[in-house]
């Protein structure tokens, strides 16, 4: 008898108030700080699992309307795959040069406690991709060819953009708008074997007059490299595509020497020799997975359903209460 006062004030609607506020506070706090994003939104979703429970079992209205009982149970079950979804989720970005496999690594990322890391086995890569511009420069939808192998060892591919998505494993990868240009380098130590590697130059076109950038040798050293072109490649003033210069200059720097490559070129260095062997794309992606979203999906379509059949039965099914009929007062004859 004396749990009862509690968890009636557990499933009270003021505790419902207070805990959606302390989901609002969970939300703001994984802006703030994402170590404490993910912990504190799982905290408040289970407190108002529980203060749905509570309610259910308080409230005899749940147990006797069928429809009601189980819309509560569905937006139950949606609160815990929401929580359970967050601590599983991953959610990051990377970049790929084109014909070069994916290793896993990502840029940023943001995971849960419970993710299970499966990236290594989605080894797949880019074939190049198409992006039309209309006048002004207003960027079209992209289409990215990509090769991939299934968990037979065949090999697929698919074209994929920004809102079309590549599906292996439950991992989601989409295009995004950062895309631009790779010189591919290949560096041969004295006496050793060549080293390969591509450099992601700024993206193009939201940085065309800065297409240079900073990089490492395998030994260390820094370099400075820049695409050199006298072509419009994008022109904002007609239709264009995104697409590579043909005639173009790579030109390489290392204080206080300059040397300027054309593919297929190669330069001795201290320790080496550099071979520029081509100009490449690369592309940005992000990627995503959440295991419940399929549930979260058939949660949903549940509560409406269940709450359809609750207002239907209550607003066009229900028996009018019978009008109670009063007996007419007799009239008193006065002699």
């Amino acid at each position: 008898m004396t749990m009862r006062p509690l968890i009636a004030h557990i499933g009270s609607p003021r505790s419902t108030l207070a805990l959606m506020a302390l989901l609002g506070a969970a939300v703001f706090s994984g802006q703030i700080a994402e170590v404490l994003g993910a912990p504190a939104l799982a905290l408040a979703m289970a407190l108002l699992a529980l203060n749905l429970v509570a309610a259910i079992v308080v409230h005899p209205a749940f147990r006797r309307q069928l429809p009601l009982l189980v819309a509560h149970l569905a937006l139950l079950a949606l609160v815990l795959l929401a929580a359970y979804g967050r601590l599983a989720s991953l959610d990051g970005r990377f970049e790929l040069t084109q014909g070069v496999p994916f290793d896993g690594t990502l840029i940023d990322v943001r995971t849960g406690a419970l993710h299970r890391d499966g990236l290594q086995r989605t080894a797949f890569s880019h074939q190049g991709f198409e992006i039309d511009y209309a006048p002004g420069r207003k960027r079209g939808a992209t289409r990215n060819a990509v090769r991939w192998r299934d968990d037979e060892g065949r090999e697929r591919s698919a074209v994929i953009g920004d809102h079309r998505p590549l599906v292996i494993d439950g991992y989601r990868l989409y295009t995004s708008p950062n895309k631009g240009f790779a010189p591919l380098l290949a560096w041969t130590p004295t006496g050793g074997e060549p080293v390969t590697g591509a450099v992601h130059l700024p993206a193009f076109p939201a940085h065309e007059l800065r297409q240079s950038i900073e990089w490492s040798l395998p030994d260390g050293r820094k370099a400075w490299v820049l695409l050199q072109t006298d072509e419009t490649l994008i022109d904002p003033s007609r239709a264009s595509r995104f697409e590579l210069p043909r005639r173009h200059t790579l030109v390489l720097r290392m204080d206080p020497v300059r040397h300027e490559l054309q593919p297929g070129q190669s330069v001795a260095l201290q320790g080496g020799t550099l071979t520029y062997l081509g100009l490449r794309t690369w592309m940005g992606y992000r990627v995503t997975s959440d295991p419940t979203l399929p549930w979260l999906l058939a949660a949903s379509l549940l509560a409406a359903f269940a709450l359809a059949w609750h207002y239907t039965q209550r607003f066009f099914f229900a028996v009018p209460a019978a009008s109670a009929v009063r007996p007419s007062p007799k009239r008193v004859r006065h002699a």
